[in-house]
């Protein structure tokens, strides 16, 4: 009879082994028929399945004379051991060699109980239509309970180490020296301490800082922000008007109206009023961008004045509120909503749409590695129904897509703008990488339409996420080239370009607050120090939020972009791919390096040695 070896290698967690019995049996292909190898007891002499180790081979017969054909399925069953008690076993992957002397690579990467058959699809990638499994009745998970509960109380318990360390140096004041306010809670990064109040590192901040989303080129001042050339022209170029530096591309602007209308939340018994700014910037012959206007509310009026670099600490305090907006709108809207909230989406409508054989399941499901988990500590009453959620119909998938987000807001030409430099160069590797491997599956004119799973996938998506420009089906592979580069992106470059910068420019509390604690201005020169000092968050508020960024902003996986432990793909053509995939990026880590040995500050975080491989904090 035709002889099967079977090479199995278990987990590396310290608790991935078992001393239960387990049971193998193959499934291969012929005609329409499927045909079976005997169910065997993977048992040899001495332990079998040990943390980090791969098997002596095992012999499996087939039960009749001939060959199985293409094995399409491997079935494992795990049965008790005497009277041992239930003990967990961490399956990485197994091997078949067969008769032809071909190797089927299975992947397996879940934990096995007893009494749950799991059973395996081949490691080759496949798309077929669904009637072609249909008779197996198939259903393939990716996360198990047991793998989402010890990622979370991992992380938790990540936390809970870290919070002594990044708050052991807790003062109780707010010191003033020098006309420079220090907050001595968390060590700021010495640039952010020593230049946050410049109006050139607070334009700074809106092209490389956490939030790059935000703002765009200024066509024509918006009716309800009326600045005047008298305002600012201690701003502009001697004899220059602001009509004139809006027609040479020298006018940006930032406008928070996404946040109107939203409650302010209460504080010592006072509703506090939520400002949804709108900020002018000018873009001077030294290359720097600066604010130059400021209107905190959407309706001008006498008590919302527009405030202006001359108005000292009322211009300061103005500059405070837009960056707290801003800091709310890119937690709630830009960072979670969309990346965390986005990847969840996907990561499901994969799970439930793709079976383990597809490509496009192997090619994305190391992107959604612990989403689920980190988005179950995200999830609680930040999103409410009048919250940022809401505002999911202002999403499109044009602003996914980075080329698209950039024209759309008239940057491709702004100086300095690193996050569009190296992102747009992301971009570009990845969409290569992924063009390559859906073109080595999708060769005939009609693939794309006859994959049901894919159309079926697309269209979950579309329904979930709301977005009234989100495809509801493909027709052209390149049309599914480039929504997997928009998740790809978006799960790893885009999350890292929103997330890793948070302690950076958030430990230093007055260079972007979180919180006010008084309402913003109404009249100009009634302010002063001490305003500031009682409108920033207390010193207590201040730990709390700190140590949040200083967690958030750390890495908590070992697995960066381009990198993936776990092998899925069979074929040496996809893998010669992912190689060259990983050498783009590498080559492209190494121009960013050498750029930032001159840049102050460094732009780091579009680095491929800075960017994990899916959303794991």
């Amino acid at each position: 009879m035709p002889e099967y070896k079977v090479q199995v290698t278990t987990g590396s967690m310290l608790t991935a082994g078992t001393y239960d019995y387990i049971y193998a049996t193959l499934i291969g292909a012929e005609g329409d028929g499927a045909l079976y190898s005997e169910r065997t007891l993977l048992d040899n002499f001495g332990p079998d399945f040990v943390p980090g180790t791969a098997s002596k081979n095992y012999d499996l017969n087939t039960v009749i004379k001939e060959s199985l054909g293409e094995l399409l399925l491997l079935k494992l069953e795990k049965e008790q051991r005497f009277y041992l008690p239930e003990k967990k076993w961490f399956c990485s992957e197994i091997v078949v060699k067969t008769p032809e002397g071909e190797d089927a690579f299975f992947p397996c990467y879940r934990w096995i109980s007893r009494g749950e058959p799991v059973v395996l699809r081949g490691g080759k990638g496949l798309w077929l239509k669904r009637n072609v499994f249909f008779f197996l009745g198939i259903v393939s998970l990716l996360f198990s309970t047991f793998l989402l509960k010890t990622t979370f109380e991992y992380l938790c318990l990540l936390i809970l180490c870290n919070r002594p360390l990044v708050m052991f140096e807790i003062k109780k004041r707010i010191l003033v020296t020098d006309d420079k306010f220090h907050i001595p809670i968390y060590p700021p990064p010495d640039y952010v301490d020593g230049h946050w109040d410049e109006d050139d590192f607070f334009g700074y901040q809106f092209l490389n800082g956490m939030n790059p989303n935000v703002i765009q080129k200024c066509d024509e001042l918006p009716k309800n922000f009326p600045v005047k050339d008298d305002m600012v022209k201690s701003s502009l170029p001697e004899g220059s008007s602001l009509e004139e530096q809006i027609k040479e591309g020298n006018i940006f602007l930032c406008d928070q109206k996404i946040l109107d209308g939203i409650p302010g939340r209460n504080y010592s018994g006072e509703c506090l009023k939520m400002t949804a700014a709108l900020c002018l910037f000018y873009m001077n012959s030294e290359k720097k961008l600066k604010p130059i206007a400021i209107q905190l509310y959407q309706e001008a009026s006498e008590e919302n004045p527009i405030f202006l670099p001359g108005d000292k600490t009322d211009w300061q305090l103005a500059k405070m509120f837009v960056k707290n907006g801003d800091t709310i709108q890119h937690e709630a809207i830009y960072h979670l909503l969309g990346t965390h909230f986005l990847a969840e989406s996907f990561a499901v409508a994969t799970l439930r749409n793709f079976p383990a054989i597809h490509p496009l399941y192997k090619l994305l499901i190391p992107h959604f590695r612990f989403t689920m988990s980190i988005n179950t500590l995200a999830r609680t009453a930040l999103l409410g129904k009048e919250g940022a959620f809401s505002k999911v119909r202002e999403m499109t998938y044009r602003s996914l897509c980075l080329p698209e987000n950039i024209s759309d807001r008239k940057l491709e030409s702004v100086p300095n703008f690193y996050y569009r430099d190296d992102g747009l160069k992301l971009w570009e590797i990845i969409k290569s990488f992924v063009k390559e491997v859906v073109e080595h599956y999708y060769t005939g004119p009609n693939d794309v339409k006859e994959d049901e799973e894919l159309q079926d996938w697309i269209k979950e998506i579309r329904i979930g996420s709301a977005q009234e420009k989100c495809p509801s089906s493909f027709e052209k592979v390149e049309d599914v080239v480039k929504f997997i580069t928009m998740i790809i992106f978006t799960l790893t470059a885009q999350h890292a370009a929103v997330n890793n910068g948070q302690a950076d420019f958030i430990l230093f509390v007055p260079n972007a607050p979180f919180l006010m604690r008084k309402s913003p201005p109404s009249t100009k020169g009634q302010s002063d120090k001490n305003t500031i000092f009682e409108t920033l968050p207390t010193v207590g508020q201040t730990a709390e939020f700190g140590f949040l960024a200083a967690v958030l902003s750390q890495k908590y996986s070992d697995v960066l972009l381009g990198k993936n432990p776990k092998e899925r793909f069979q074929e040496q053509e996809v893998k010669t791919m992912i190689v060259r995939f990983q050498k783009g990026l590498s080559k492209l880590s190494s121009e960013i390096d050498e750029r930032n040995a001159t840049l102050k500050p460094p732009y780091t975080y579009l680095n491929p040695s800075q960017i994990e491989n899916s959303i794991a904090i």
